[in-house]
């Protein structure tokens, strides 16, 4: 027989307390993580040179002043410390959380000494001498969370949201301050990798576990969730911290030109990933060709920008050549969506891979003499302004900033551009005909939607965003070839808007910075960067498949939840206790 356990009897498990045994487990993995980042991780020198943070034991002789990892690492056990100890709301997910990212960073830091020559014998011990640091963090990372094993979760706290408009803005403030902390420390952690930093892939992985553990914590409190909904009711508020908070990059530690490169690559990509959002995330229409539109702007912008090896030899005015742009890629749009009037599915899939691939291989050709072939189309002059070059430093507010970090300013206003379209699109009432499309096309034709019109207009949208980035793309890297927009960049493309979540404004740009700031940092593991960032993208796949924010309406349908996180069967069950207690009363 079925044990069948009831909505009550689930609530009340999550309400109460843990177990005294599970609560002397979880202290007990708490003190051991504690401990961990005060012992030595490496018994002797690698080949490669002392491991970071003195960690090694031969320059273990103060171990109480903790640097990068063991320091991040201290941080976590202590809030494990406190959260074990005392009772807090959501007690069992914030040790989950926590345990997860001390494990994480022992585990890390366990496979890289023994995988870089150091063996079994460099993490435990050698030759009478002994180091079990990264030993001693997986070990209490397991003890927590193996504490919150056995019972549900409980549900996320919900904070008030009605205070004072004064101390909203000053917690939204503070939380994207945070934020800009963070992305400058995510972007230099380990610094960058080469023969001078063999350790650099380590550190930043480690990094990354430090922060999906803290996140994990203050997202099991609530504390997320009370921010997101903070950002919404003051959603100008938020978005002009969002702006300023962008511009404020360059001022941080990553303020340097190869960060600034990297920076607005990232933001070209995102502003084109929005694009893609549109069709694939919000019509529900699969395009594996996308990245063409981004190669028609910018060889469109490379031929009227005056350099020598164009046909043409005509020089506009950029604002005019972004609106050039934006209307040629546009006009494709149209021409690939028209099929989509008589096929959809694989069958849509397969019209765009051969759209993708005619393009590709037409500008390998130089046919019209437009893509200059293999020899792509060179020397396209930078752009301009004030006097000033934009791939030249600058001095801003007594401030000296690297080159390049004006192309920065330029693609942040692009993507703030490209979002706010989004935004108003998504909820026009042609939005929410793309959106109608999505769940059943045959659905919303029998409504009254012109679902031919929809879908055409979903590619003309989404290819005029690409053509606007491409001109920008075009004048930044002062060369355009067909090597920039081959298959793999449109699967790229694809992945992030699906790993950052579909039809979702930042689900889009955490997506696109994610997979071109990864194989970045993962340069140090040459031979198994692919084989890291294809696992890290499977376990995202199967533990959050409406992507990493995903929209409310996306993840309702995804995970049967409503637009507030509630399971639908729970939800249905309280309206059900409901009516059948108005019942009552009636009688």
């Amino acid at each position: 027989m079925t044990n069948v356990v009831s909505p009550q009897a689930l609530q009340a498990e999550r309400t109460s307390p843990t177990s005294p045994m599970m609560r002397v487990l979880a202290i007990v993995g708490a003190v051991v993580s504690v401990v961990a980042p005060l012992l030595p991780w490496v018994t002797f020198v690698l080949n490669d040179g002392a491991y970071p943070d003195k960690s090694t034991l031969q320059f273990f002789d103060a171990p109480f002043e903790l640097t990068g990892f063991r320091w991040e690492l201290l941080l976590l056990a202590v809030l494990a410390v406190i959260a074990s100890v005392f009772r807090i709301p959501a007690q069992r997910r914030v040790l989950r959380g926590l345990g997860v990212g001390i494990a994480a960073i022992g585990v890390i830091h366990f496979l890289f000494i023994t995988g870089h020559g150091g063996g079994l014998g460099a993490v435990t011990a050698a030759d009478g001498a002994f180091a079990f640091g990264s030993v001693a963090a997986i070990v209490g990372g397991v003890l927590l969370v193996v504490a919150t094993v056995g019972r549900a979760m409980e549900d996320v706290p919900v904070w008030r949201t009605d205070i004072p408009a004064p101390l909203a803005y000053l917690a939204l403030l503070v939380s994207f301050g945070a934020l800009l902390f963070l992305v400058s420390m995510t972007l230099t952690a380990g610094g960058q990798g080469g023969a001078a930093n063999p350790y650099a892939g380590a550190i930043f992985l480690s990094f990354l576990g430090f922060a999906a553990g803290l996140l994990a914590a203050l997202s099991g409190v609530g504390a997320l969730k009370w921010i997101s909904t903070l950002s919404e009711q003051h959603r100008w508020f938020s978005i002009l911290v969002l702006v300023i908070c962008a511009f404020g990059l360059p001022f941080t530690d990553a303020g340097t030109e190869y960060w600034m490169t990297v920076a607005t690559n990232v933001g070209i990509y995102a502003a084109t990933a929005i694009g893609l959002n549109i069709v694939v995330g919000l019509s529900g229409l699969l395009d594996l060709g996308y990245v063409a539109f981004l190669g028609i702007g910018a060889f469109v912008a490379a031929n009227l920008s005056g350099a020598a090896a164009t046909k043409f030899h005509i020089e506009l005015p950029f604002i005019l050549v972004v609106v050039i742009s934006a209307l040629v890629a546009g006009i494709f749009g149209a021409v690939v969506g028209s099929p989509t009037l008589r096929v959809r599915g694989d069958y849509l899939a397969i019209v765009t891979l051969a759209f993708g691939e005619m393009f590709q291989l037409s500008a390998r050709n130089n046919i019209g003499g437009l893509t200059g072939g293999s020899n792509a189309i060179p020397n396209i002059p930078q752009l301009e302004g004030f006097g000033t070059k934009f791939n030249e430093p600058i001095d801003l507010f007594g401030a000296k900033l690297p080159g390049g970090v004006i192309y920065y300013f330029l693609i942040v206003l692009l993507v703030g551009l490209v979002m706010a379209v989004f935004a108003n699109l998504k909820n026009s009432r042609i939005g929410r005909a793309w959106i109608a499309i999505r769940e059943d096309e045959d659905a919303a034709r029998a409504m009254g939607i012109k679902t031919g019109q929809a879908k055409i207009l979903a590619f003309l949208c989404g290819a005029i965003l690409a053509g606007i980035a491409g001109a920008v793309f075009a004048h930044k890297t002062s060369t355009v070839g067909y090597e920039s927009f081959q298959f793999m960049a449109s699967v790229t493309l694809l992945a992030a808007v699906i790993l950052g979540g579909m039809g979702s404004i930042p689900g889009a740009v955490l997506g696109a910075s994610l997979l071109f700031v990864l194989p970045e940092k993962l340069r140090e593991f040459a031979d198994y960067r692919l084989l890291i960032f294809g696992v890290a993208l499977i376990l995202i796949m199967r533990f959050r498949p409406h992507g990493l924010i995903p929209d409310r309406h996306r993840r309702a349908e995804l995970v049967g939840e409503d637009t507030s996180g509630h399971s639908l069967d729970e939800v249905a069950e309280v309206r059900i206790e409901e009516a059948e207690a108005e019942e009552v009363k009636a009688r």
